[in-house]
């Protein structure tokens, strides 16, 4: 893989990430030192200035920090309003390549990276692979552009999986293929908002049957959470999926809404369908996949208002299609009880952490009263594969990359916990009942509700 060479990155991304092909991978893990290491002392950024610029599989990341207080306590200043905050910190699209280039490199190409596709202005999507087992887990990543923390994590599971020869990244690799789409929605990502970048006429212009139909309903052509579509409109590409994976866009369909399914209008939709229904050729399945979000940054614990929560995730996403006609073609292969195993790992993993670092502990469930067949989670989950959401807390335009590394080790260790789990096959003997009994998300308390992309949807969804 030949990838430009990025542009001059800020001081404490290029350290970490320069050091591992200089000084290899065993001064790497000097850098990334021992558990005995003295507490930090608070960064301004909210995360420990010793730590911050730690790879997410630096079991340091778990000592507690003098700011965690500052995380989770809940104030009555918390606003989602949009703001401009810096995201420096954050992996860029060009640094993406000149990372996943360096991890197949120090990998000895264990790591395989491939160009799967072109976004709609033409930023390359890559996919990463590792592992030759049979069972097969997708990870994707910033499908929107504003929620970068999956990027970070997935980037330093890949390098962790790909280069280590203990026991446990053994078996990964011996009975898992991990396929990694780190930053799905290039395009959103550099413009640091949610939807892509792509307007009504470029879709008309490649599917000329659509040409007279009303337009999607997950265009975004007007301003929103603080970005100026009226200048440069695009879609929410996690409404574009379709269970469907042969379908062709009919103008009969459009406009939507949030309770149907997607059309795969959006390049990027289409780039991820096509690695999935690849991967199901050659596999028979696709076992796993996991989207990594982001939400509102002022969700409370349900049983303690005081406290923030720092992660939600979930395993439903869609009506049981036992009890939906329009969905009975998939019901033989949908397996919520799965989704609900997958979830009850990544729980366990974190509340595990949370004796060192409580904040882990803040794990809620994501509203389970949805039907969202139009998203990448409710498409794939009716196709049979188990299915994990997490949703970190904060976008950028809330949180901008305070607490990035804290969010970042957050991600990392729900991850390690579902893919060992499922390496191991303990997930098998994990029983669902345990996820019904992880704690409802709380209210927001911020005084900026209907900034919350995703919650406005929601509340739309549950008023029709």
């Amino acid at each position: 893989m030949s990838i430009t060479p990025a542009r001059r990155t800020p001081p404490a991304r290029r350290a970490r990430r320069v050091l591992a092909p200089v000084l290899g991978l065993a001064s790497l893990a000097l850098v990334a030192g021992a558990s005995t290491a003295p507490t930090a002392v608070a960064a301004p950024d909210g995360d420990g200035a010793a730590l911050k610029d730690l790879p997410a599989y630096s079991p340091r990341l778990d000592e507690r920090q003098p700011s965690d207080r500052r995380f989770t306590t809940a104030r009555e200043s918390c606003s989602d309003a949009p703001r401009e905050l810096p995201v420096n910190e954050f992996t860029d699209h060009r640094e993406l390549g000149v990372e996943l280039d360096r991890i197949e490199r120090v990998s000895e190409g264990r790591v395989d990276v491939e160009e799967i596709g072109r976004s709609n202005r033409g930023r390359e999507i890559w996919s990463a692979r590792v592992g030759t087992g049979d069972t097969v887990v997708m990870l994707v990543s910033e499908i929107h552009g504003n929620e970068k923390v999956g990027t970070e994590a997935v980037l330093d599971l890949l390098e962790w999986v790909g280069t280590r020869e203990t026991a446990k990244a053994k078996r990964w690799r011996d009975e898992l293929t991990i396929v990694a789409v780190p930053k799905m929605n290039p395009d959103g990502a550099e413009l640091d908002r949610r939807g892509n970048d792509q307007t009504w006429s470029e879709v008309t212009a490649r599917f000329p049957q659509l040409r007279g139909s009303e337009e999607a309903w997950n265009y975004y052509d007007t301003p929103r959470t603080g970005d100026d579509y009226a200048a440069a409109p695009g879609f929410d590409t996690n409404r574009d999926f379709n269970p469907d994976l042969d379908y062709f866009p009919r103008a009969e369909d459009f406009p939507g809404s949030s309770e149907e399914t997607g059309w795969y209008i959006t390049p990027e939709a289409r780039t991820v369908r096509d690695l999935y229904r690849g991967l199901t050729a050659e596999f028979g399945e696709v076992d796993t996949y996991v989207d990594l979000h982001h939400q509102g940054a002022c969700y409370v614990m349900p049983d303690d208002p005081d406290e923030f929560v720092t992660m939600s995730i979930s395993g439903q996403f869609v009506a049981d299609p036992a009890t939906k006609p329009e969905y009975a073609e998939y019901a033989a292969d949908y397996d919520l009880d799965y989704s609900k195993r997958l979830n009850v790992a990544v729980n366990r993993s974190l509340q595990a952490a949370a004796a060192d670092r409580p904040l882990f502990g803040n794990i809620t469930l994501y509203p389970q009263d949805i039907d969202l067949p139009g998203t990448a989670l409710g498409s794939f989950a009716l196709n049979g594969s188990g299915a994990v959401l997490f949703e970190i807390r904060g976008q950028t335009q809330t949180l901008g990359q305070r607490y990035r590394a804290v969010l970042t080790r957050a991600a990392y260790l729900g991850l390690d916990g579902m893919l060992s789990s499922i390496a191991s096959g303990q997930v098998d003997r994990l029983d669902p009942a345990e996820y019904d009994a992880i704690p409802p998300r709380g209210p927001s308390i911020g005084s900026a509700r209907a900034a919350d992309e995703d919650a406005r949807v929601l509340r739309q969804q549950q008023r029709d």
